[in-house]
C-alpha cells in the first residue's frame, strides 16, 4: 500500500491510497476516509462505497460530502475504483470505446468470458481482496468484521447483490439511484452479454430483482431515487424492485424524491441520511 494523497478534512484524513491487487492483476487506487476517532486510535467500522459508471476513485471523495457524516458518526468511508484499470497500456486489461463496457465499467462480478475474465474480478475484490487488505493495513483503526456497503447507480447495483450474495458479510445495504434489474435494461443486458456470455441464468445471479426472492438474510433496503433521474425509466426501474420485495416479504425503504436527478448533487443532499442509517447498523 502506498499513500499518494492525503487532505485534513473535518477533523479527520482523507486519504488516497494505491496498491498492486493481486485479484485483478494491475494497480487499483481506493479512497480512505478516516475519521477523528480513528485518528486517536478507536477502531471504527467501514462504509464501503460503490460508485457508477466512468467513475473512479475520486468521484465519491470529492463531490459527495461524506466526510462531515462520516467524522461525526465514527465511520471509515473506503471507496475504490470501479474496475480494473491500465493507464500505461501494458497489463493487457482489455477496454472497449463505449463508456458503459470495459474500464471504468466493471458492474462488481466477476467475468467469466474472455477477454474479460482474467482481470475483471470486481465481486472477489471488493468482497474478499480489500476488506482483508484495510483491516490489515489499518489495523488498530479499522473494527475488523464490521462493515456496510453502499453505491449509487452501476455501484448501487454492486452494492445491493454483493450484500445479497453474501449473507452475513455485511450489517447494512444502501443504494443511491441502482441498476435493479440489469437482466432487464440496456446497460446490464450489454455489460451482462460481455461479461458473462449469454446464459441468463448467469445474469440472475447478479440481478437484485432476480435475487430478492430466495436471499437467504431479511436485510433492509435502504434506496433513493430521483423522480427527475433520466434514466429513471429506462435503465433504473425501481418498481421492479417494489414489486420484488412485496411478493417476497423483503423488508425495503424506497424513497423517491421530487425535483433530484441522477447526480452528485443528489448525492450530497441525502448522504448523511443514508451514513446515519448505516452507523445504526453497525453501532447498535
Amino acid at each position: 500500500m502506498e499513500r499518494i494523497e492525503h487532505h485534513a478534512s473535518c477533523g479527520g484524513r482523507q486519504e488516497v491510497w494505491q496498491h498492486t491487487s493481486t485479484t485483478l492483476g494491475c494497480p487499483m487506487k481506493l479512497g480512505v476516509y478516516l475519521p477523528p476517532a480513528a485518528l486517536r486510535g478507536e477502531p471504527c467500522p467501514v462504509l464501503y462505497w460503490l460508485s457508477g459508471l466512468t467513475c473512479t476513485e475520486q468521484n465519491f471523495i470529492t463531490k459527495s460530502a461524506v466526510q462531515a457524516h462520516a467524522a461525526q458518526h465514527g465511520l471509515i468511508v473506503v471507496a475504490p475504483d470501479t474496475s480494473p484499470r491500465d493507464p500505461a497500456g501494458t497489463l493487457d486489461v482489455p477496454n472497449d470505446p463505449a463508456y458503459d463496457l470495459g474500464q471504468g465499467a466493471g458492474f462488481y462480478l466477476d467475468a467469466t468470458q474472455a477477454p474479460w475474465a482474467t482481470h475483471f474480478r470486481m465481486e472477489s475484490y471488493v468482497v474478499d481482496e480489500l476488506p482483508a487488505l484495510v483491516e490489515g493495513h489499518f489495523a488498530g483503526q479499522v473494527q475488523p468484521g464490521r462493515r456496510a456497503i453502499s453505491g449509487h447507480s452501476m455501484g448501487g447495483h454492486g452494492a445491493l447483490t454483493l450484500a445479497l450474495r453474501h449473507p452475513g458479510r455485511y450489517a447494512s445495504v444502501s443504494a443511491f439511484s441502482p441498476i435493479v434489474a440489469p437482466s432487464q435494461v440496456p446497460w446490464g443486458q450489454k455489460a451482462f452479454a460481455a461479461y458473462l456470455g449469454e446464459d441468463r441464468s448467469a445474469w440472475a445471479a447478479h440481478d437484485t430483482v432476480a435475487l430478492i426472492a430466495s436471499a437467504q438474510e431479511r436485510m433492509p433496503l435502504l434506496v433513493d431515487q430521483g423522480e427527475a433521474d433520466e434514466f429513471l425509466a429506462t435503465q433504473l426501474r425501481p418498481e421492479l424492485l417494489q414489486a420484488a420485495c412485496s411478493a417476497a416479504g423483503h423488508p425495503l425503504t424506497l424513497r423517491l424524491q421530487p425535483g433530484y436527478d441522477h447526480s452528485y448533487y443528489f448525492i450530497a443532499s441525502f448522504i448523511g441520511e443514508h451514513l446515519a442509517w448505516h452507523a445504526r447498523a453497525l453501532k447498535g
